[in-house]
């Protein structure tokens, strides 16, 4: 009989089958370019126009809000990942200390997180490297575009999933290397757009500072608007620091390295993107930048810097495939984990002689073209933050429960004041998925509904959990 609260029992990762086994080749350096790679990135370079059409100059308090859910939620993770070193972040947290019903619901959150922000990501790159594919190559927009933005298929965005796919199948220590060397031509780019537009910096762009108001409402044109409305978008510019968590079993030292590594990017993070909105909506009125596919760039040339717009481009298309390394990296290691619970067929969770989960890359990467071939940006992140929101509120959940269940238990990380931390956490997720569009609430219910019925038909009746109950 299935035990859908049956809950899962670690088994240290030297213990398993080698073919079920991850090899430990991280320390904490990879681990905090991983972080950085993947928070740094679309949501900054490309989101920050989605978010200036919705809240105005208040942007920069919709990235604030946004950075402090999210601190809150990292720290939990931090707690956890340490508690639980093993992979499949809050998957595997739920699992253990809720039951596998709710860690089914969790992780096929994550797997519509992972798979969106990867999907998306590879739309904002598409965003920056359609203007020089076209003059430099010719290359039709129509070939560079999904069907709602008038074209046929975004063939950048497939070839970049591509890439990624090669480098993570070649190995992980190798895609992280280039990874640490990516992150900082990213880190530069961006000091070099805050370098030239603050001299451009005019106070009188942050006026009216909140012209939509701060919670969500529906303007004239009939787009959901309001602080709390970007901020609920924009909120994908921050999560990332969860692909770490997935790395648990390839950490060298993961009680030391996990926490340096979630706590390390957050911090880094919060101040890089502080310093570039203030210099993006000092520099330019909002309205002009708004919904821009590549913003920063587009500031630049109204700036009459077309020389270091043109840096900025290349160096988003030289750079951003660190995120989509980074979340294809952490949605390969849920499903590879799931698989290997029996929630999803055993047979993907398989690694090669060199310790990598090929056959689950590969299935990711099918999966994740087709939806960066066809889906506009702003719906993909969307409906990824809904999933990241889930996991973040059931991460903050499983922290308070063990500091009630086994308040004495091994911490290498404990989170200062959890129950403040953890509650900022749970309660502003909640109100950040509230202010989602709400179709994007919509299509999660229903994506939701298709994953237990998924779980029923299938998992519960061939999961290990179960099976040892």
């Amino acid at each position: 009989m299935a035990q859908w609260n049956a809950r899962k029992r670690i088994v240290a990762s030297e213990d398993l089958p080698s073919e079920h086994r991850l090899k430990r080749s991280l320390g904490w350096p990879h681990l905090v370019a991983l972080g950085v790679g993947a928070i740094v990135g679309t949501g900054i370079l490309t989101l920050i126009g989605v978010g200036a059409d919705k809240a105005g100059p208040a942007v920069i308090l919709s990235f604030a809000i946004a950075g402090v859910i999210c601190a809150c939620a990292a720290l939990a993770y931090a707690e956890m990942a340490t508690m639980i070193p093993a992979s499949g972040s809050a998957y595997t947290y739920t699992y253990v200390v809720i039951g596998e019903l709710l860690a089914w619901i969790v992780g096929w959150s994550l797997i519509l997180e992972y798979s969106l922000v990867v999907s998306a990501v590879a739309v904002g790159w598409s965003g920056y490297a359609a203007p020089l594919l076209q003059a430099w190559a010719g290359v039709p927009m129509s070939l560079m575009q999904g069907p709602e933005l008038g074209g046929i298929v975004n063939l950048p965005a497939i070839f970049i999933i591509a890439v990624v796919a090669g480098l993570l199948i070649a190995g992980t220590r190798e895609s992280a290397t280039l990874n640490a060397i990516l992150v900082v031509v990213k880190i530069v780019a961006l000091i070099v757009f805050v370098a030239v537009a603050l001299p451009y910096f005019d106070a009188a762009n942050f006026e009216p500072f909140a012209p939509f108001g701060f919670d969500k409402q529906m303007s004239a044109d009939g787009v959901e608007r309001g602080v709390m409305a970007a901020a609920a978008i924009i909120f994908f510019a921050f999560y990332g620091f969860d692909a770490i968590a997935t790395a648990a079993e390839e950490a060298k030292n993961p009680g030391r390295d996990l926490s340096i590594g979630i706590v390390g990017s957050m911090v880094a993070c919060v101040a890089i993107y502080m310093a570039v909105a203030a210099a993006a909506i000092g520099a330019l009125a909002y309205t002009r930048f708004a919904n821009s596919p590549e913003p920063l760039a587009l500031i630049l040339r109204e700036l009459g810097q077309p020389a270091a717009a043109t840096y900025l481009a290349a160096s988003a298309v030289i750079a951003l495939p660190t995120v989509i390394l980074a979340f294809f990296y952490g949605q390969s290691r849920i499903f590879f984990v799931m698989a290997r619970d029996g929630l999803l067929p055993r047979g993907l969770a398989r690694v090669s002689a060199r310790g990598n989960p090929v056959r689950i890359t590969l299935f990711t990467a099918i999966l994740v073209a087709i939806l960066a071939g066809f889906i506009p940006l702003a719906d993909l992140a969307a409906l990824a933050n809904a999933g990241t929101l889930t996991a973040f509120a059931a991460v903050a959940v499983c922290m308070l429960i063990m500091r009630r269940r086994a308040p004495d238990a091994e911490r290498t990380f404990r989170t200062p004041m959890p129950w403040v931390v953890g509650l900022i956490a749970i309660l502003g997720c909640a109100y950040l998925f509230y202010s989602l569009p709400a179709k994007t609430q919509h299509y999660f219910l229903i994506a939701q509904v298709v994953g237990l019925a998924i779980y029923f038909l299938y998992g519960s009746r061939r999961s290990v959990a179960a099976g040892e109950g």
